[in-house]
């Protein structure tokens, strides 16, 4: 899978220029215009956005060591929760745990590990409890930056991590996604007020990237209304991914921690711009056809059609609250107490409304069926807003 991490604490706009460079330039945008070449002249945006993300050795996460930060000055594009706050894997790891004990699996299984920061946290936390932590991801250097981060951080649990490609045809344990579903290519349609067209990119004058629009029998899950002009997103390598965890899943849960919003808040009529976005540098943007494998581009999560994608494949869902909820419910106040003025500070961001607190949601999927409580969904569960 890549690098699906993502993001993003007040993400400022971004003065980066509209127009975009040569795509003779570098490698990626060539590899990219001869596509589009070879499609005719036109390549629909989903595979836009796989290649600017994972094309192999060139995409923004596949292509080098993508750092991850507090601030600009790092070098980073972006902070992710378990790089704000140690807090925020202590409070996860409690319910895998829970999961853990309930499915009787002894293995965890983490889906774009980014920098390792939240393996090294959840190793920590669970210790002696988990026999193996297999991290998903494809990215040679950022494999190395994670055995790095649990070699300093947790040596005494190294033995314990291993990497792979894809996941068994068979599996059992505990899946742990933080920010992995937004990362995943989507298609993007556009409204004009009578019929719908899939969005797909050209090229322009000079050899730019540009829109292109061609007519689809694709369709939003809703019926509208649209306000004429609209574009949106449909998540369909995020329901495939789910569809396939669901029939490799033998015995086990799975918990995704993203932003996302349910169907009738993602398709709702005063989202006529979609969410589609770009990051660098701590800045945000909305134009992906500029500096194409330079900065990261992400959507919003539609919750409900990767809960109903688990379902219709025979995953039970546990539960779907706000980051804040999940936390809370998991012990981060108890956490708190204990820690300093900065700690503190740091991990308010996890919760509060104007930060993570409730644009990232949780969602959580168990199979069998087997009954238990989770404990990240005690209060405040919104499934049924799905």
């Amino acid at each position: 899978m890549g690098g699906f991490y993502n993001r993003r604490v007040n993400a400022a706009p971004s003065s980066s220029p509209s127009v975009a460079s040569d795509p003779s330039a570098d490698a990626l945008p060539a590899l990219i215009a001869t596509e589009i070449r070879q499609g005719g002249g036109w390549l629909g945006f989903e595979r836009f956005m796989a290649l600017a993300l994972y094309a192999p050795g060139l995409g923004y996460y596949s292509g080098g060591d993508r750092p991850f930060g507090l601030l600009p000055g790092s070098g980073s594009d972006f902070v992710t929760a378990p790089e704000l706050s140690p807090l925020f894997g202590r409070a996860v790891a409690r319910q895998l745990a829970q999961a853990l004990d309930a499915t009787g699996t002894t293995e965890l299984w983490e889906f774009g590990a980014g920098s390792g920061a939240l393996a090294a946290q959840l190793l920590d936390a669970l210790g002696d409890r988990i026999t193996r932590y297999t991290i998903v991801d494809l990215s040679g250097t950022l494999r190395a930056r994670q055995r790095q981060t649990c070699a300093e951080r947790v040596p005494q649990h190294l033995d314990k991590l291993h990497w792979a490609d894809a996941l068994p045809a068979r599996f059992e344990g505990v899946v742990v996604g933080n920010e992995v579903l937004d990362a995943m290519p989507v298609m993007l349609l556009h409204w004009d007020g009578t019929r719908w067209f899939e969005r797909g990119v050209t090229l322009a004058a000079a050899g730019r990237f540009a829109w292109a629009d061609r007519p689809t029998d694709a369709r939003p899950p809703v019926d509208g209304p649209f306000v004429p002009g609209t574009v949106t997103e449909l998540p369909r390598q995020g329901v495939a991914f789910i569809r396939t965890l669901a029939a490799q899943l033998a015995r086990g849960a799975a918990f995704f921690l993203d932003y996302g919003f349910p169907e009738h808040e993602y398709y709702h009529p005063q989202r006529s711009g979609g969410t589609l976005m770009c990051h660098r540098g701590h800045q945000a943007d909305a134009d992906p056809l500029v500096d194409v494998g330079r900065k990261d581009l992400t959507a919003h999560v539609d919750f409900t059609a990767m809960a109903l994608a688990g379902q219709d494949a025979g995953l039970e869902v546990l539960g779907y609250t706000s980051q804040a909820r999940f936390l809370f419910n998991c012990g981060l106040l108890g956490d708190l107490e204990g820690a300093d003025l900065r700690g503190r500070a740091m991990a308010q961001k996890l919760v509060t409304e104007h930060e993570m607190g409730e644009l990232f949601k949780v969602l959580g999927f168990v199979t069998p069926a087997d009954a238990f409580d989770p404990i990240g969904f005690a209060a405040g569960d919104r499934s049924h807003t799905l």
